[in-house]
Formats: structure tokens, C-alpha cells, sequence
């Protein structure tokens, strides 16, 4: 599709606070939304008043945090399976929120995988699934998601899961996942440039440990390695060497969300945001 048209972002200096972080009568998607950060972002975004689709492989899981939600804000929450590495799944994805809530207005491509694997031991196949969950699958809903917002006119965010990781080369076992989330980086610039001239704003985050259910699974797997010797808590070592002095948690990376999602951001775009507790910097 050729950029045809140049909308220019407004000019919201003259509207409160109030106004510009309110997400009313806009209508969001959240991949991977039925736990851990997509779900904190999920419940941000419905409280400043969004719609929210919940789009996630585990459909129990979907289903249960879409209940929650919706009995505990003041705002429709949906959900729908989606696998983010296949097209039509997404494609799907898209025309059921649509369906449902008439539009998309913001994206949010929080699916992602983290298994680690030292690189000799590394298979085609564990490097594939790797970029195909988080960078194939960034790539897909970001397409599919500005094709609707094109053909709506009307402008839009994507927000783009990345890490830290995409910052420095984070340690053994970690290179697909890495190179994934160095490549999400790039692949928000790229979008950013593309989309900019239909008003549809692209940033990405970038977190730091989070203490969500994946973290707990990597807990175990480190005491399980350890065979019964005494393993440091990994939280508890993130949190040490963050100059911040904690590790995060989910809706530490929401309320960043939020802030992309609104208009309080409206002169940015292709950026990355850290979320980080000093990490990078040290």
C-alpha cells in the first residue's frame, strides 16, 4: 500500500490532563493479554476507559481475565484465541474486535517467549520459534492492525513489546531471544516511518525483569538445575544491582502503556521507551 495522505497529529496543548490520558470511546487489542504484563496492560487501558480485546493462545486463561475485567471496570472486555505467528489467525483476531467493538484505535503486541538455550545446543528449530513468536508475530499484528487503522482514517497507536534485551546482549542461552528483541526495535522505527503520514503512532517498550508467571516457571527451572543446592532468588539479585532498587512488576510496564496509548505522547513516535530501574544504564 503507498502513503498516500499526510494526517498530521494535533496540537492538544490546550486540553487537561484529565483529558489527554483519557482512553474514552476507544477501542483496544491486547496479544498475549490474558496474563502477566499484557493483562496489567489490559486492565490500565479499560480503567482510562478503553475497550479492550483480549487476544491470547490460552483461551481458558483469555477467557477467565476477560471475566475479571469486566466485572471490575466500567468498560466492555472481550476475547479471542490467536496464534501471532499465522496470519489469518491474526487477520481473525482483527475482524472479531472490530466486530465487537467497532474499531481498532490501539494495538498492543505484548505476546512473547522467552526459553533459553546455550547456543551450541540451539536447534533451527528453537531459533525459529523464537523470532517467529516475538518478531514475526510483532510484524504480523502490526500489519494487520495498520491496514484496519488506514482504512479507518482516523489514526491509531501500536505498541510494541521489546526488553532490555534489545539493548545489550543480556547473558548465556538468551541469543534468539536477543536477536528477537533487538530486531523489535528496529522493526518499530521502520513502522514508525511507514505509518507517521496516516496519523498511526509506533513506540515500544523496553522492561526489565518482570516478576510475572514466566519469571516463576524460570524460578523453578533454576532450583530444578541446581539439584537441591541453595539457589539465590533471581528477583532478589535484579534488584540489587537495579540503581531503582526493586525489580518490576507488570503494571510498572502498564502504566508506560497507558502513557503511549494516550494522548499525553502525541509527538512520539518510533521510539523506545525503557522501563528498567536504572538496568541499561549501569
Amino acid at each position: 500500500m503507498a502513503i498516500q495522505v499526510h494526517k498530521v497529529v494535533p496540537d492538544v496543548s490546550a486540553r487537561s490532563i484529565k483529558d489527554l490520558i483519557s482512553l474514552k470511546d476507544r477501542r483496544a487489542v491486547v496479544t498475549g493479554g490474558a496474563k502477566g504484563i499484557g493483562l496489567a496492560i489490559s486492565k490500565r487501558l479499560a480503567e482510562a476507559g478503553a475497550a479492550v480485546t483480549i487476544g491470547d493462545f490460552d483461551t481458558q486463561g483469555a477467557e477467565a481475565s476477560a471475566k475479571l475485567l469486566s466485572r471490575d471496570m466500567e468498560t466492555k472486555i472481550w476475547w479471542h484465541k490467536v496464534d501471532v505467528t499465522d496470519g489469518p489467525s491474526v487477520t481473525a483476531l482483527v475482524g472479531s474486535a472490530v466486530e465487537d467493538m467497532g474499531g481498532i484505535d490501539i494495538w498492543v503486541n505484548n505476546a512473547g517467549i522467552y526459553p533459553t538455550k546455550f547456543i551450541v545446543d540451539m536447534t533451527d528449530d528453537d531459533w525459529d520459534r523464537v523470532l517467529d513468536v516475538n518478531l514475526r508475530g510483532m510484524f504480523i499484528g502490526s500489519r494487520e492492525a495498520g491496514k484496519q487503522m488506514i482504512a479507518a482514517g482516523k489514526g491509531g497507536v501500536i505498541i510494541n513489546l521489546a526488553s532490555t534485551a534489545g539493548f545489550s546482549a543480556m547473558g548465556p542461552g538468551t541469543a534468539h531471544y536477543v536477536a528477537s528483541k533487538h530486531g523489535i526495535r528496529g522493526l518499530t522505527k521502520a513502522l514508525a516511518v511507514e505509518f507517521g503520514p496516516y496519523g498511526i503512532r509506533v513506540l515500544a517498550l523496553a522492561p526489565t525483569v518482570i516478576d510475572t508467571p514466566g519469571i516463576a516457571v524460570l524460578r523453578d527451572q533454576a532450583k530444578q538445575a541446581a539439584g537441591g543446592a541453595p539457589v539465590g532468588d533471581l528477583l532478589e539479585q535484579i534488584a540489587f544491582r537495579e540503581p531503582l532498587g526493586r525489580a518490576g512488576v507488570p503494571d510498572d510496564v502498564a502504566r508506560v502503556a497507558l502513557f503511549c496509548a494516550s494522548d499525553l505522547s502525541m509527538l512520539m513516535t518510533g521510539s523506545t521507551l525503557l522501563v528498567d530501574a536504572g538496568d541499561v544504564a549501569i
